[in-house]
């Protein structure tokens, strides 16, 4: 479906300060939520599967090797360890869990523990299965496939106009290569990017705009947690209202998309996280995040149920990668699976942890300047 307001008109909403407008337009986003969605939901878990050291230079990251922030490491889990991560996240509550490394890519043998890893997941879970390793080519995608993965997330980041300021080592055409070699693959995409960059309101927009025209399954949207020696290091947080009036922004630019909040919305929303479900969420990211801890699954769970979402996992789950496409879930009761007995027990494994699995390691020396900040003095000098 098409955008639901246009570009100016998403302008003009973006100015909004007053209260009581952003309420009147959180509500409208809810309607578009229900119409499309219902009760349904679609709860996301992560593991870091391979942490720290990357050679690429995005300014919001602290793994980046351009970063004075130390980093966070650990080398690439084995395919039994990313599956005892994902057994935690289903006794979670989860309802999709997602493998994430960091880089442009992956090597041979990362890869082919990627791959192993997501057939463990789906052999042995009744979670839906996402990966998020980086560019990848067509062939690596279909590999992906037939490993039983269904969603492949890989970010844009920001608006195209705005996208030298945040990267210069990953070039935004090879992000679009990337979705595309996934799309022809049969795979669902899960494409969004990151509020706060410094970006301005129109690009917002634009990157909102740019996302409808990809038409992404699923679209996460980060809030900058300023880590300290990044690029971004030095930006406040979000106010909370303007957070929650940017989801109501995305939800009516793409309508039928799947939302979800992810890295940051600890830091940025605070008490508004029922609000920001409210402005047209799907879901979030349950648990904790690649390198910091975020909310105990069971408050996400509350928050959701508190406004008649449904939480509950369908049998077929891993199966049906869209919460929306199942036979039967709009209609009558949800049956219970066995692994409700286990939500929040976490007994099967321990659940992903950044602040006692992931190594800091300290810089020894300065690290070199972004590539974007050499020209001119200023960061980095």
């Amino acid at each position: 479906m098409p955008p639901l307001v246009t570009f100016d008109e998403a302008l003009e909403l973006a100015k909004i300060s007053e209260r009581e407008r952003i309420e009147a337009l959180i509500e409208r986003a809810w309607t578009v939520r229900t119409e499309r969605f219902g009760d349904s939901t679609d709860m996301c878990s992560l593991v870091n599967a391979k942490s720290g050291g990357c050679a690429e230079d995005c300014g919001f990251c602290a793994q980046s090797r351009y970063a004075e922030a130390d980093t966070p490491m650990h080398a690439m889990m084995e395919p039994e360890q990313i599956l005892e991560h994902a057994k935690a996240a289903e006794a979670a509550g989860a309802h999709r869990f997602c493998m994430v490394t960091q880089g442009q890519g992956l090597s041979k043998r990362d890869f082919e523990k990627i791959l192993a890893g997501a057939r463990l997941v789906a052999e042995h879970t009744n979670l839906k299965r996402c990966a998020s390793i980086g560019h990848i080519s067509s062939a690596r995608a279909e590999r992906l496939a037939d490993a039983g993965i269904q969603r492949v997330h890989h970010n844009v980041e920001t608006a195209r106009s705005y996208y030298d300021e945040v990267s210069t080592t990953v070039r935004y055409q090879g992000r679009e290569r990337t979705i595309e070699a996934v799309k022809d693959a049969g795979l669902e995409t899960c494409v969004g990017g990151i509020l706060n960059l410094g970006e301005s309101p129109r690009q917002r927009v634009e990157m909102a705009f740019e996302l409808a025209e990809i038409n992404p399954t699923s679209v996460p949207i980060n809030l900058l947690n300023p880590r300290t020696g990044t690029k971004f290091g030095d930006r406040e947080l979000m106010d909370p209202w303007e957070v929650v009036k940017w989801v109501a922004i995305f939800r009516l630019i793409l309508p039928d998309a799947l939302f979800r909040l992810c890295g940051g919305r600890v830091e940025n929303l605070g008490e508004l996280q029922g609000v920001a479900v409210r402005a047209g969420l799907n879901g979030v990211m349950m648990g904790n995040f690649l390198t910091t801890l975020g909310v105990d699954p069971g408050t996400d769970r509350s928050t959701f149920e508190e406004l008649g979402l449904n939480v509950s996992r369908q049998p077929d789950n891993g199966a049906n990668p869209r919460p929306d496409n199942r036979s039967g879930w709009l209609e009558g009761s949800t049956p219970e699976t066995p692994i409700d007995d286990l939500i929040d027990s976490q007994t099967e494994a321990n659940f992903w942890d950044p602040s006692t699995q992931l190594r800091v390691i300290k810089k020894r020396s300065k690290p070199p300047a972004y590539p974007s900040e050499r020209a001119a003095p200023g960061w980095g000098d």
